[in-house]
């Protein structure tokens, strides 16, 4: 007999049917969760404190920022080396400490010269701490199911990301010191959460590598940086990451300058990205179980976004509803790219890697990514403000080129066999 779950019993059943089944998935679930929900609003609230309650100029704060990101692209490779070093949570836990002190020291500035040095701090600590995290993944994740066990954390990350914008809305609606203040000891505080709790729940156990020797005591030079197809495969991963600079900078640019579109469908777009990547991260890495098959996910979702990027270009010029109609097409596109670009690259960022150096591997990885995030943001705008359809057209090009070159780059990569790592 059919029995109905729409029930009290049924209700109080779904939030159980929503948790991960690994029991270090749903631990790392609260951190990320944690994590996240600071992040969204820092994310969002950030700038403007620098600008409305610091008084620092909008190209001031832009300057400082750029410099935040370069020392973030810098500091990948060293924290992935040191994960390898002496393991993956004691670094982590460093970093994310160093991240705790940074964001409450941004309410005790005043002056501009010590805005930067802050920044750039936070900003190593934080691209640092996504490589190590990275590496910590693999070191504690079933590595059967590891891609589809970082997919379902992404999910939960939206979920943070979203629910901290929210709670940004109500500082935003507030526009006090007192306000911002709050938001940022939240931030700080959550991030010192996230320390204990990497210390309490996540297990201290060094993956064992291919020849026996434990994982976290490698020596002599980084093997990532003399893994060629790896470094392919992460230049070409960070052609794709330009599209979040242009899901964040340029549609809204696009949005509000160059269409008739209504401006609330710049919130509108970031909703349809968040909601979709939600829905659907975890069901795209349902295929992606060895390096031909991520490299056809990466592939696709290249294209996708490509794809995106015309629909997106269409919607210049045209009445506003069907304007807007094609944001919320070319945005779904990108979304759609974005969960089978994203299973991809992290099957071929742990598949690819030496055995005993996953921290070296992710850090090389991340850099790449920090670098597409660093320059993208003035790449997009040069393009798509500055050169308009053509600029569209170009950018979609680029993704078409990365997506179509990575299944060459792979079968190079599984032809040459990675270098060997030193104990």
């Amino acid at each position: 007999m059919h029995t109905s779950t729409t029930g009290p019993a049924g209700l109080l059943a779904l939030p159980a049917r929503l948790l991960h089944p690994e029991p270090v998935v749903r631990r790392l679930s609260v951190i990320v969760f944690v994590n996240t929900l600071g992040s969204g609003l820092s994310m969002t609230l950030g700038v403007l404190w620098f600008t409305r309650m610091l008084g620092f100029g909008a190209a001031q704060v832009g300057l400082g920022l750029t410099a935040a990101g370069l020392c973030g692209v810098l500091a990948g490779v060293p924290a992935g080396r040191a994960s390898d070093r002496w393991g993956a949570r004691p670094v982590l836990i460093v970093l994310v400490c160093v991240q705790a002190l940074g964001t409450a020291g941004y309410t005790l500035i005043h002056g501009y010269a010590l805005f930067v040095p802050l920044a750039c701090v936070v900003a190593a600590a934080d691209r640092g701490a996504t490589a190590v995290r990275a590496a910590l993944y693999a070191d504690v994740l079933p590595p059967d199911d590891r891609v589809a066990c970082r997919a379902y954390l992404r999910s939960v990350t939206n979920v943070g990301i979203a629910l901290g914008a929210c709670l940004a809305a109500l500082v935003l609606e507030a526009d006090t010191r007192s306000a911002y203040l709050a938001a940022l000891i939240t931030d700080a505080a959550s991030f010192a959460v996230v320390a204990v709790l990497f210390a309490v729940l996540v297990p201290d156990r060094p993956r064992a590598a291919a020849d026996g020797r434990p994982a976290g005591r490698t020596g002599g030079p980084n093997p990532a940086l003399r893994n060629l197809p790896y470094l392919a495969v992460t230049a070409l991963n960070g052609v794709l990451t330009l599209q979040f600079a242009m899901l964040e900078v340029g549609v809204p640019l696009w949005v509000v300058q160059q269409t008739e579109a209504p401006r609330a469908m710049v919130a509108g777009s970031m909703l349809v990205n968040t909601v979709l990547v939600i829905a659907l991260q975890v069901r795209a890495t349902r295929s992606v179980d060895r390096p031909s098959a991520a490299a056809r996910a990466f592939r696709r979702g290249g294209l996708l976004v490509a794809c995106s990027c015309v629909v997106l270009a269409l919607a210049h010029g045209l009445p506003a509803a069907v304007a807007a109609l094609l944001v919320v097409a070319g945005v779904a596109l990108q979304a759609l790219g974005e969960v089978l670009g994203q299973a991809g690259t992290w099957s071929l960022g742990y598949d690819l890697a030496a055995d005993g150096a996953h921290g070296a591997h992710q850090g090389v990885f991340n850099t790449g990514q920090a670098a597409a995030m660093m320059l993208g943001p003035a790449l997009v705008t040069w393009l798509l403000i500055g050169h308009g359809l053509l600029g569209w057209l170009l950018l979609g090009t680029l993704f078409a080129a990365g997506a179509l070159a990575m299944g060459p780059t792979v079968r190079w990569a599984e032809r040459r066999p990675a270098p060997v790592v030193a104990a």
